[in-house]
């Protein structure tokens, strides 16, 4: 069996939370979405796991970081194109994301950034693959 990532993240409102993800492209698994929390589909292998605040608390002992004013991660998510950067990137800004950082353009390499409505920041990166090859 190949292995799974499952990113759990703290929303504070998790209808929110669905709708701007939806707005993005993403579908959720219904076996393991109810009033708590949302699967979120990324790839085969990927997930993010949307749990309302007080049911993410039940998996800590510590604070929750507030991503509006820190930040806890950077999720990552790589693209086939640097259009498909870009498609993904102006998706969540229309469906009311803010912008997070500059994007970076390296020529091999091009990335931008965005936060989700509960401030996560999400990098959306394209490497071209002979580069990668290359190293």
């Amino acid at each position: 069996m190949a292995t799974k990532i499952f990113v759990n993240l703290p929303v504070k409102d998790l209808d929110v939370s669905k709708t701007f993800f939806e707005a993005l492209g993403y579908s959720f698994n219904a076996q393991f979405t109810d009033d708590n929390a949302a699967c979120m589909v990324i790839s085969e292998d990927i997930f993010a796991m949307l749990l309302t605040e007080a049911h993410f608390k039940r998996f800590t002992k510590k604070p929750i970081v507030d991503a509006s004013s820190g930040t806890e991660a950077i999720v990552c998510l790589s693209a086939d194109s640097r259009e498909a950067v870009d498609a993904l990137a102006d998706k969540a800004l229309a469906a009311g994301g803010k912008p997070s950082n500059e994007p970076q353009d390296m020529g091999f390499m091009y990335g931008r950034s965005f936060q989700d409505p509960d401030g996560h920041q999400w990098e959306i990166m394209w490497m071209d693959p002979a580069a990668i090859q290359s190293s």
